[in-house]
């Protein structure tokens, strides 16, 4: 009976109302297919930079996690938006598919993350904190893969070759960010600033970027009745699916407290002669081998009831944790042989694309994750910075 009413009292939770309206955000902006014009944007704006298609996806891709939140939605974006286009300039597989690959994964890490909302459920952690706190890893992220990229391309410039660029009035560039890229920056406010300012909860700030999103569909001329019952429709059936995995989660959680076996893995780890960053090293390990065969949010609802409370009787703060461990299962979603992110790619990409061509791609950027988790491990500020500038 404790069990059922506790499995009931999760998913009855007001702080799971984000969950469903990121992940409608998404669903909308996928639908309305407005994505390609911020890209062709960004495009626009960049000048004969080495790799400049391969930074057209992560500046885009950053944009769109902003609005997607899902890195399978991204990668289908920038997949069949940027792909062809890099084939025909003579870019190299290596640099066509992997910026893209590692673009996708930033959608966990810029609000709206229908992943952050999982977690600091599953973790029982403040969700505003960890919305605000993912800001800054995903920008390091973006910046980390754009200094790889102009870096390769000027050492190895047969990857992305030059070619001519049009040149774009400065009055047409301003003119196209007021259109496509300062609406996506008010989307980013009214999820992610509200917060910081104190304005809105997190619920409240789900609710007005949804209403921001759908306001900025009919401002582009994209709201048409298909555009929102899909959106809806898909929106509640993956948060259906969810809001079960959650469940079971809890359900999980209820037997490990019941058994005791929480309590005995505590007392384990902190009766190791261990360093505590080293069982937190420990811990991401695990987490990376488990996301190579087990979707993200499985991972989370096997481990996480079990690391979090190591976590804190090791006296490290759990949003810090759980900005690293969402950054592990994004280099575990681009991680052969496994990972939705990868077999999403070889759906847009041109048909003489193989799986081979996309691990190979993949492989560096994962690495450059784990660079930034590396980086979160040595100096947490760069995680806990701005949640403690929260008012």
């Amino acid at each position: 009976r404790q069990l059922s009413l506790s499995i009931y009292q999760s998913i009855n939770s007001y702080s799971l109302l984000p969950l469903a309206l990121f992940i409608l955000m998404g669903e909308a902006m996928f639908r309305s297919a407005i994505g390609p014009q911020m890209i062709d944007t960004i495009d626009k704006l960049l000048g004969r930079l080495p790799g400049r298609l391969g930074l057209v996806a992560v500046a885009g891709g950053t944009l769109i996690a902003t609005l997607t939140g899902s890195a399978a939605a991204s990668t289908a974006i920038l997949g069949s938006s940027l792909t062809p286009e890099m084939e025909r300039r003579g870019y190299k597989k290596s640099m066509s598919l992997g910026p893209i690959l590692g673009a996708g994964g930033l959608a966990a890490m810029i609000p709206p993350s229908a992943h952050a909302v999982i977690l600091a459920t599953i973790s029982d952690i403040s969700l505003g904190k960890l919305l605000v706190a993912i800001v800054v890893p995903g920008l390091t992220m973006a910046a980390v893969f754009i200094t790889y990229i102009v870096l390769r391309c000027w050492l190895q410039p047969s990857l992305a070759p030059s070619y001519e660029v049009a040149a774009v009035p400065w009055r047409k560039k301003m003119t196209l960010v007021a259109k496509y890229v300062l609406p996506v920056g008010l989307i980013i406010f009214l999820v992610t600033g509200v917060i910081i300012l104190g304005i809105a909860t997190p619920s409240e700030a789900a609710a007005t970027g949804t209403v921001g999103v759908y306001i900025l569909i009919a401002c582009y001329r994209r709201l048409s009745w298909t555009v929102v019952k899909r959106s809806i429709t898909d929106a509640m059936r993956t948060s259906g699916f969810v809001l079960f995995i959650l469940a079971g989660a809890v359900a999980y959680s209820q037997i490990l407290a019941y058994t005791q076996a929480s309590k005995h893995l505590i007392e384990l780890v902190m009766g190791m002669q261990m360093s505590p960053i080293l069982a937190i090293v420990g811990m991401h390990v695990v987490a990376l081998i488990l996301g190579g065969p087990l979707s993200a949010t499985a991972v989370m609802m096997v481990t996480l009831p079990i690391f979090m409370p190591i976590v804190r009787s090791l006296g490290f703060d759990p949003v810090w944790f759980g900005v690293g461990f969402l950054i592990n299962m994004e280099v575990s979603g681009i991680t052969p042989p496994f990972g939705l992110p990868l077999f999403t790619m070889k759906g847009v990409a041109p048909p003489d694309t193989t799986m081979g061509d996309i691990f190979r791609a993949a492989i560096p950027f994962a690495c450059l994750d784990v660079v930034v988790i590396g980086l979160l491990l040595a100096f947490p500020p760069l995680a806990l910075w701005l949640p403690n500038v929260m008012r």
